[in-house]
């Protein structure tokens, strides 16, 4: 294409300069408004994707014994269900668990490697995303002789935490690196120390609630992760929600009690993310 000649340059730079601020607020405006029916189409698409299947799993969940009624006798037997109840509270104690011994391992150690000894960020960074190159059942193939040694204590199902933090540990290394991206580290850290704060305060008082939001999305993914394990929990004959659903399921008698115990557990995932959003929204607002 030709280059254009120096009086038609300045013609065409008159041209763009003499549109009325009016006019150029109008195409902002209509620009504006396209991209915005655009995120709404989309949202809306990906959200009837995710939310229809969980419609249709409460729906067949409270059909009744006829064909046209409705019931909730499958989730009253949610609690009175056999070893039902039970794994519900041990994998919400997996959940806790994981999110404490996770967040206490891996957050001061990335925040003193990225204070302190920089050079190892990628050595770190590889450590905690090379669990999502290993595939679930090899760990347990891994993991399965220390399992067997630690069941002549007669210990629960809550000694898999420790394989949890381990599948865990790529998603919420990614979640808290970009929080910490998202701050100047080293500008907090230095003004910090300067007034006498000590390594420990620094990273709890200063650097952690800079990195709120990062840290909820981790804790949100872990709980996530816990919540849905089957694999390793079924190999190492640990009983955890997954497995007892998956027992369940062999008994076509008692499907309405699995289809309401999947529902409730992928419901309360739900809620959690919204109070985690709700949580992040206000407390932005108040900085």
């Amino acid at each position: 294409m030709a280059a254009l000649s120096p009086i038609a340059a300045e013609r065409a730079a008159a041209a763009v300069t003499s549109v009325p601020r009016g006019a150029r607020g109008g195409m902002r405006g209509r620009r504006r408004a396209r991209l915005n029916l655009f995120r709404y189409v989309t949202f809306a698409l990906f959200g009837a994707f995710f939310l229809m299947p969980l419609w249709a799993m409460v729906r067949f969940s409270l059909e009744g014994s006829r064909l046209g009624t409705w019931s909730v006798a499958a989730w009253s037997q949610i609690a009175s269900y056999p070893g039902l109840l039970g794994a519900i509270e041990i994998t919400l104690e997996l959940a806790v668990l994981t999110s404490g011994v996770m967040l206490l391992l891996l957050l001061p150690t990335m925040i003193w490697v990225r204070l302190r000894v920089r050079r190892f960020t990628r050595a770190l960074e590889f450590l905690c995303l090379l669990p999502l190159t290993i595939p679930a059942i090899v760990l347990v193939v891994g993991l399965s002789p220390i399992y067997n040694r630690i069941e002549r204590f007669n210990v629960s199902a809550l000694m898999l935490f420790w394989a949890y933090v381990i599948l865990a540990l790529p998603y919420a290394y990614r979640a808290l690196a970009a929080g910490l991206n998202s701050i100047d580290v080293t500008t907090l850290a230095e003004a910090a120390r300067s007034l006498g704060a000590g390594w420990g305060t620094v990273m709890a008082r200063v650097i952690a609630p800079n990195m709120w939001q990062a840290i909820l999305n981790a804790l949100l993914l872990t709980v996530a992760l816990v919540l849905g394990e089957f694999t390793i929990a079924y190999n190492l004959t640990y009983t955890n929600l997954q497995v007892a659903l998956y027992a369940i399921s062999r008994n076509t008698e008692n499907a309405g009690v699995l289809f309401s115990a999947s529902a409730a557990s992928l419901l309360f995932a739900f809620a959690l993310l919204m109070i985690i959003s709700i949580v992040g929204r206000r407390r932005r607002g108040r900085a």
